[in-house]
């Protein structure tokens, strides 16, 4: 093909593969950050593609056993949580009246939030984890076609600000503006 040179086929190549995965990937009834984890897992599959590796950092073990550390006290909190529903339940059982239903009701509020956020602690000790020696950054910003990534964040209902950081909507301001949840690269 005239004119086809190793960075345009390297972009098309990317781009295609990204849009692929992404359709393969996200499950319309995952929550926000499971659904980003969908994106970090495409965009992964475009690095490997690109072979954008990089060492993984010095500091790496460190922040994992913090992590671990933080999905621990969470799941502590979580077992607590039960356990004061469970007695909230018991004393709505006896009492009967509004003020302990009113009990229950923010013990399940309360145990739903923590699961939420166990959940959430969760999938970024994976997508850590999956990361740890792929460089995700330079196919983002150099091999894929940024309207590919903002129509499924206009389709899934994901904020741009949770995959492109500022500098990277500013550059991408082009896209931002002219994609829709339709496109089709």
């Amino acid at each position: 093909m005239e004119g086809l040179t190793a960075k345009v086929f390297r972009t098309y190549n990317a781009s295609i593969t990204l849009q692929q995965q992404l359709k393969e990937l996200t499950a319309p009834d995952e929550n926000i950050p499971a659904k980003i984890l969908s994106y970090n897992r495409a965009s992964r599959a475009v690095a490997i593609l690109c072979n954008h590796q990089r060492a993984p950092p010095k500091t790496f073990e460190k922040s994992m056993m913090n992590l671990q550390s933080k999905i621990d006290a969470k799941k502590e909190q979580l077992a607590d949580a039960w356990r004061d529903l469970k007695s909230a339940k018991a004393d709505a059982e006896v009492m009967k009246d509004a003020k302990t239903k009113k009990v229950v009701e923010s013990k399940k509020k309360a145990v739903q939030r923590l699961e939420e956020q166990l959940l959430k602690l969760e999938v970024q000790a994976t997508g850590r984890e999956e990361n740890k020696q792929i460089a995700l950054g330079t196919s983002k910003l150099n091999y894929l076609d940024p309207r590919i990534t903002v129509a499924w964040c206009k389709k899934w209902g994901i904020p741009i600000e949770k995959i492109y950081n500022k500098t990277q909507r500013e550059k991408f301001a082009w896209a931002i503006n002219m994609a829709d949840e339709d496109y089709e690269f």
